[in-house]
């Protein structure tokens, strides 16, 4: 799945991510809003891990949309 069909059903996708970063809120889910360069930040910030490694977890996620 492409990050555009992951924006698109991202209301139905945040159940997806918190399964997967169970640390993120769903107020933050809210307001990343399927913007793929604010789920990287949030991820960074609350696990305390490089851009690279959450980009990585991003798209491994996305891909298995």
């Amino acid at each position: 799945m492409n990050w555009d069909q992951v924006k698109g059903k991202w209301k139905q996708m945040t159940g997806s991510a918190k399964e997967r970063w169970g640390k993120l809120t769903d107020d933050e889910l809210t307001q990343i809003d399927g913007s793929r360069e604010k789920l990287v930040g949030k991820i960074q910030e609350k696990y305390g891990i490089a851009k690279e490694e959450a980009e990585k977890q991003v798209d491994d996620w996305g891909s298995k949309g």
